[in-house]
């Protein structure tokens, strides 16, 4: 008779395995499985300690059929090249880990209705309980056909929803920034705006816009760029010899840090002869030279909420139709009165 051979031996280790060394009912196994309260504290630690020792795995597929939950929450997101959105994708994995789903991240890179369209039936196909969209683009959600079948919280998109909104106080993050340059005395204030497929970007430059209308200041052209040091870099260029330019508000930190490279290069001194002012608060930006004057805004709350927010329309309860996180102003030392 042949030898059995280590692989024909192994055996999936069953619920009933665990029951049976941890001296308890399946029941009890599935309940503690299933995290519920109706177990005693020993009785829970024994299953647990059986379920380590055997090496015991529950199964995910299976629960889900009985339970109807996939614990799985879906992110469809336009770009992963800015700094804000994998700041805000971490902190949704981190505070849907906390509740023990995972997330499965669809990029989409077709800028497009049917890019989104795509993406939905993508994700339906694998099976998400919920799913969070950063739309992060030029592209209107109206414009876009939201499943009706799936619990969706938006983030970084117009007003104008019929879904959960969760969002940064873009408006009032620009307006500190535009009015703390103000009040040190510039006459004015330029923008070294982002993209303006993004409407984070469009919320800040229209705020700017604003702040300096109701200040009754001149609006100066606004510089073009795309969040990247570079494109603050090359404005940054056109900047340094220009003297009439002495306030300068970036519309992310990446941008202000390409600003503070070409004017360390070409002499412009910083805050001395232009004060620069970021957006983010990158944890790098109080380590730029001289440390970034910056507007602060808390992934970390637009992750939790967007999450919180989503499993509440996932339980079957509606939450508020928008969520505004407040910006606040950090201020460092690339800021000062401009010289007299």
């Amino acid at each position: 008779m042949s030898e059995e051979s280590p692989v024909a031996a192994r055996r999936t280790v069953s619920a009933s395995d665990v029951a049976r060394a941890a001296g308890v009912s399946m029941q009890t196994v599935s309940r503690v499985v299933r995290d519920l309260d109706n177990v005693q504290p020993a009785t829970r630690d024994r299953v647990r300690e059986a379920m380590t020792s055997l090496g015991y795995r529950p199964n995910r597929a299976a629960r889900a059929l009985r339970s109807g939950r996939f614990r799985t929450i879906g992110v469809i997101m336009f770009t992963l090249s800015s700094y804000g959105n994998m700041r805000t994708l971490d902190a949704i994995a981190e505070a849907a880990s906390a509740l023990d789903h995972t997330v499965t991240l669809l990029p989409v890179h077709q800028r497009t209705r049917g890019g989104v369209s795509t993406a939905f039936t993508r994700l339906s196909e694998q099976a998400v309980d919920g799913i969070v969209i950063v739309i992060e683009a030029n592209l209107d959600e109206t414009e876009i056909d939201l499943p009706t079948d799936v619990p969706i919280v938006v983030l970084d998109s117009s007003r104008a929803s019929e879904r959960p909104v969760v969002d940064t106080d873009q408006a009032q993050g620009a307006r500190l920034a535009t009015q703390h340059l103000l009040d040190l005395g510039h006459e004015t204030v330029w923008h070294a705006a982002g993209p303006d497929s993004s409407f984070s970007a469009r919320r800040r430059q229209e705020s700017w816009r604003a702040t300096l209308e109701a200040a009754g200041r001149p609006v100066p052209p606004v510089f073009e760029g795309d969040w990247t040091t570079s494109s603050g870099y090359r404005i940054g260029l056109e900047i340094v010899n220009r003297p009439e330019i002495t306030a300068v508000f970036a519309a992310n930190d990446q941008t202000a840090l390409g600003i503070l490279r070409a004017c360390h290069e070409f002499g412009r001194r910083v805050p001395e002869d232009l004060s620069v002012v970021g957006f983010d608060d990158m944890p790098e930006s109080d380590s730029f030279w001289p440390p970034l004057t910056t507007v602060h805004q808390s992934f970390d709350d637009v992750g939790r909420l967007s999450i919180e927010i989503l499993m509440a329309e996932i339980a079957g309860s509606k939450g508020a139709a928008s969520t505004i996180v407040p910006t606040r102003l950090v201020v460092r030392d690339s800021t000062a009165a401009p010289r007299a």
